[in-house]
């Protein structure tokens, strides 16, 4: 079972790969496994050896014991390469209050979700690299496995979440960089997004585009829709006047929420349903993800997509 992690803990002691360990050690313990078995990396168990096998890999000092052979099995190191793509325009540090009164923006769970899945697929021994995009390319690296990458990769994690609580009037450029991604990655990679998609949804069509592409070149997608349920969804504001400032380019506007409640839902449900459906029609995998309910359907959808794979 997945325990909750204190939502101070990042915070406190100011280390992603701290938290990582903690979701996923005390989350997926035993859950990833790689099904196959080879030769060629660390030490898994014992098998009875069957005559007319290879004596290449019989545990001699076993037999010594024993006088019973017995071969060596092995995990398999798979070839697994992820791109981790976060979306970092403004509309992400929108900030949303859990049970427990604590506040955290969607770019916040979204960076350690990301440090939790890094964790996994180094256990793993998979290849992992990280996109940071907004109205450019923030950070590309590619994919590697090597422990120095993945401290790197943990830093530009770090940074992004110590400084960039502020980060407005940055708007989206989401379905041009994503064009660019799928031409950058390597090919047959697994591309896991973790945006509000809020890129034009007045005119989906583009983004649309951009997710079609990454599957035309064999990439394998999984969209984590991150997003706040309470104020960004439902709309739910006492019914007096606001004023209510966009994100990403400033602009203001004064109103009553219970004016328009009705039709903002509306849109927004509209939007969300016609994006899901193009998920599927691409085979894309398409997870909603609310920020306050935890890491648990990140992990497990991942871990099912990744088993499909191998």
């Amino acid at each position: 079972m997945i325990k909750q992690i204190d939502p101070e803990v990042p915070g406190r002691f100011g280390n992603l790969e701290f938290l990582a360990r903690q979701v996923v050690e005390g989350f997926i313990t035993g859950m990833h496994k790689s099904p196959f078995h080879g030769f060629s990396v660390e030490f898994a168990e014992h098998r009875i050896y069957n005559p007319g096998e290879s004596t290449r890999h019989i545990d001699w000092k076993l037999f010594a014991r024993t006088e019973r052979l017995y071969v060596k099995r092995y995990e398999e190191e798979t070839n697994l390469r992820c791109q981790i793509v976060i979306d970092n325009s403004s509309s992400m540090h929108f900030k949303g209050k859990d049970k427990s009164g604590a506040r955290s923006s969607k770019l916040d769970f979204s960076v350690e979700c990301a440090a939790a899945l890094m964790y996994l697929l180094r256990r793993q021994r998979d290849a992992v690299g990280l996109s940071l995009v907004s109205d450019k390319m923030e950070l590309h690296t590619s994919a590697k496995s090597s422990s120095v990458h993945h401290k790197m990769l943990y830093g530009h994690l770090d940074k992004q979440y110590k400084q960039g609580q502020d980060q407005l009037n940055v708007t989206t450029n989401t379905a041009e960089l994503l064009h660019l991604l799928a031409e950058k990655i390597h090919k047959r990679s697994l591309v896991v997004i973790f945006s509000d998609m809020m890129d034009n949804e007045a005119s989906p069509d583009s983004l649309f585009s951009a997710l079609q592409h990454l599957k035309h070149n064999k990439h394998e997608v999984i969209l984590f829709h991150v997003y706040e349920k309470e104020k960004e969804l439902d709309f739910d504001y006492q019914s007096r006047p606001f004023r209510f400032i966009d994100m990403e380019t400033g602009e203001t506007l004064r109103l009553n929420p219970a004016d328009l409640k009705k039709q903002y839902v509306q849109t927004m449900e509209d939007y969300f349903k016609r994006l899901r459906l193009k998920c599927m029609q691409y085979k894309i995998d398409f997870v909603p993800a609310e920020i306050n309910e935890g890491y648990e359907k990140v992990l497990l959808n991942f871990l099912v997509k990744r088993a499909k794979l191998y």
